[in-house]
């Protein structure tokens, strides 16, 4: 059994008294003149006797020993000791003179710039003059330098030069993944202190506030690529907590399509463009990326997912977030849990329909950036739960998967979900560069408390991500970005680089050293510590026998979906399936889905015009019984959201004529509820209302499709409606409502438009359609209530059918 250890007695003196006494015949290094009387030769003695005094405080390296055998396993604080005078740990010993440019001359001792807020790099041009780079004033930014007026351009027109070159050199290189992304900075609120499972410091005490940036992100798809493509997201969190920066960098899936990070570059150059033609972009409907999955049964249970809704976010305030591996949490002990994380929205998760996608990618490419700038502008904060799995590794061992897997998750019936914080994002950036694009996230950023799994996948993400930021940002010092700078103090030895942007003070970048009085020195055990977890076993490359089952987590993720959540998943295969030209690819394909179930493979086949094949060889023969086999939590119902309406769109479609009160009406009350509403007609300008008021029209059809609305509200008044139904985009508008079985109102003679479209008033069964909505005699004094919750519930799947009648 350990032993508790003292610090050693060395690691903590004061050199000053006796250094007092000591001489040195050392000759001064400093560079100072050394004339007598010199008040500069003065100050270099002084240096010197403090530097020796120092220096003798180190005797030798006293934590030396405890770093063999057992006494390593709890490392000791790092020697150091105190200087008698700032001046003797300087660079140089004229460091007070000072200037408006190197400042008061007098250092902050301990500090780091860098952790600042950012308040320290926000620029502002208000009432200045325009000036070079180099604070030069411009007299003139509309001219080149010539010779004369119709003279050539001359070569010495250095600020033509600098603001061209400047210019060429703005771009960096984009994200080999997650190029397309938006940002928010928040907060992050801990409920409880964790203190039995981690000594991390966010979680040490209830209510511990801790500032957050995060970035939500498309994978496949070039930085100018749409927000709505089919993709998997990124859900990327920087803590910046007081013991450093933790960025737990996840998806909005919790599984992956890989099992080791070997194939990551083979998975990415399969999903992107196909490199003959670039084509197609942001898309994985192509025979590239299908002939690879098809290849990694692996891959299986991730594609159901990614042919799942949870593909096609209505928002990024409207998914959840998962930390996809498997973490551990270590408390002050020494102890250690496994921990799966996960985020739940507020907003509940909700989805948009495939061929909304489609037209929003080109009616606003920017809708899921675009929403969430706009909701945090509006005051509408997105928010989210923080939750975790926590089980030990006993647990783990005995779960008939393994927990190692990337393509499996730990079914919450097996290991619940316990909240643990909300994250709320309140701010907006300033600068989309040099904040969101900037932003560098890595798997590798951890905290003490915190500490890796074996997972294979998780691995090379901790090397590639690092890696990855040094290309992008320009070298080593990618840390120093503002965005990327942590809150609390960073020391350390490390120098230069391209981009360095802070000046280390004084002559060590070492250590041990004595010279610097042993600082920065090595935390010891309130440093992180990487859990020692015992490993014998031979250098191998493979996997374990439980990675072999493809099959069964994905058939529990089938199991568990919703009757109109399996019929997208079927269209989602048979659409994307449908662009591969391949024959053979598709075959592979439907093989594989055979192995998770008969329903699904025959649907996809029939779509397809194809027999079902053979199912696929499974890797492995004998499948252990799963513990679960339907789990609710899989399905996008299980969490509908708390019903708040900010931030969703009602069009109310008007013309000449239009019953004006009602809507007016409606409008403010569904204003007061949030909801953003928009008088839309066939141009802009004034309309008059069948009493005679004046309605001002805030969008045309042919600007704002149906498909940027989460509902429509279609008049009353005759004449409106007889000029809405001569103008063709009005029924498309809303046949797009109906389809995506979206929230419908409908007074009086507005009934007639729905004829003119087409468009059922009940259900195929003969049923009433609830989010159909019609009032023949006009607006009740219920109407308003019975329409917002409508519109709460995102979607009236009820009327969904395949192909759609309408």
């Amino acid at each position: 059994m350990a032993t508790r250890r003292t610090t050693p007695r060395a690691a903590r003196t004061t050199a000053s008294a006796r250094g007092a006494q000591t001489k040195s015949n050392a000759r001064s290094t400093s560079g100072a003149p050394s004339r007598p009387g010199n008040g500069s030769s003065d100050r270099a003695q002084k240096k010197m006797q403090g530097t020796e005094a120092l220096a003798a405080a180190f005797p030798s390296n006293s934590a030396k020993a405890f770093e063999f055998g057992r006494a390593a396993s709890q490392p000791v604080r790092g020697q150091s000791a105190e200087a008698p005078e700032s001046a003797v740990t300087a660079s140089t010993l004229t460091e007070r003179a000072s200037s408006s440019k190197v400042g008061s001359g007098k250092p902050a001792l301990g500090a780091d710039p860098n952790r600042l807020p950012l308040d320290r790099v926000r620029a502002d041009a208000t009432d200045q003059v325009l000036t070079t780079n180099q604070a030069v004033p411009i007299s003139d930014n509309q001219n080149s330098l010539k010779a004369g007026l119709r003279g050539p351009a001359l070569l010495e027109d250095f600020i033509l030069r600098e603001k061209i070159t400047h210019f060429d050199h703005e771009r960096i290189p984009e994200r080999i993944v997650h190029a397309r992304g938006s940002g928010a900075h928040g907060f992050f609120e801990c409920y409880e202190p964790l203190s039995k499972y981690t000594r991390a410091s966010l979680f040490s005490e209830k209510g511990k506030l801790t500032p957050v940036f995060v970035r939500f992100s498309t994978v496949v798809g070039e930085r100018g690529s749409a927000d709505t493509v089919r993709d998997v997201r990124g859900f990327a969190v920087k803590f910046y907590t007081d013991e450093g920066n933790w960025d737990l960098v996840g998806n909005n899936i919790p599984v992956f399509f890989i099992q080791d990070a070997m194939k990551f570059p083979d998975l990415i150059h399969a999903a992107k463009p196909e490199p003959h033609f670039q084509m197609p972009q942001a898309a994985t409907a192509h025979d590239t990326f299908w002939d690879f999955v098809s290849l990694m049964p692996e891959s299986t249970h991730m594609l159901m997912w990614a042919m799942s809704d949870r593909a096609l976010p209505r928002s990024y305030r409207m998914m959840q977030g998962f930390g996809v591996h498997t973490f551990r949490l270590v408390n002050a002990k020494g102890e250690s849990n496994f921990v799966k994380f996960h985020w739940r929205p507020l907003a509940g998760t909700h989805s948009l329909d495939w061929d909304e996608c489609v037209k929003l990618a080109g009616a606003d490419p920017d809708f899921h950036r675009r929403d969430l700038w706009e909701a945090i502008e509006a005051g509408v904060n997105p928010e989210w739960e923080l939750g975790m799995q926590i089980f030990s590794e006993q647990q783990a061992e005995g779960f008939s998967f393994d927990v190692l897997d990337p393509t499996k998750i730990v079914p919450e019936e097996l290991v619940p979900v316990t909240p643990v914080g909300r994250m709320v994002l309140n701010r907006n950036p300033d600068n989309f560069f040099a904040e969101t694009e900037q932003v560098a996230f890595c798997t590798a950023h951890i905290v003490p408390g915190l500490d890796f799994s074996h997972d294979p996948l998780l691995a090379g993400r901790i090397h590639s991500y690092v890696d990855t930021q040094i290309s992008r940002l320009g070298g080593p010092n990618f840390h120093e970005i503002p965005i990327n700078a942590p809150v609390a103090a960073a020391h350390n030895n490390q120098r230069d680089g391209m981009h360095r942007q802070g000046i280390a003070r004084g002559r060590v970048a070492y250590e041990p050293n004595s010279l610097g009085g042993g600082c920065p020195f090595q935390a010891g055990m309130q440093g992180f510590r990487s859990f020692p977890q015992p490993i014998a076993d031979d250098k191998v490359r493979g996997k374990p026998e439980k990675f072999a089952d493809h099959y069964t987590q994905a058939t529990l993720f089938w199991n568990s979906q919703s009757p109109i959540e399996k019929a997208h998943i079927i269209r989602g295969y048979r659409f994307e399936l449908s662009k591969v030209q391949t024959p053979a690819i598709r075959e592979r394909v439907l093989s594989m889905i055979a192995n998770v179930d008969a329903e699904l493979v025959q649907r996809v086949a029939d779509g397809l015009g194809l027999k079902v094949p053979s199912a696929m060889p499974k890797a492995l023969k004998k499948i252990a019984k799963p513990e679960v086999e339907v789990s609710a939590a899989l399905s996008l119902f299980a969490l509908p959201g708390n019903g708040n309406l900010g931030m969703r769109h009602v069009a109310m479609l008007v013309a000449d004529g239009v019953e004006g009160r009602s809507l007016s009406a409606i409008s403010d009350g569904l204003g007061k509820l949030g909801v953003i509403v928009r008088y839309v007609g066939s141009r802009l300008g004034s309309i008059h209302t069948s009493e005679g008021d004046v309605l001002e029209v805030d969008v045309t059809l042919e600007t704002t499709p149906a498909v940027l609305y989460d509902a429509v509200v279609v008049p009353a008044g005759k004449a409106a409606v007889k000029i809405l139904g001569n103008i063709g985009q009005a029924p498309e508008f809303l046949k797009d409502q109906y389809r995506h079985c979206k929230p419908m109102l409908v007074l009086g003679e507005g009934v007639d438009l729905l004829q003119n479209a087409g468009i059922p008033q009940t259900l195929p069964s003969g049923e009433a359609d609830p989010g159909l909505l019609i009032y023949p005699n006009g607006a009740l004094k219920d109407t308003l209530t019975k329409f917002a919750l409508a519109i709460a519930k995102h979607r009236h799947f009820e009327r969904a059918m395949d192909p759609p009648p309408v």
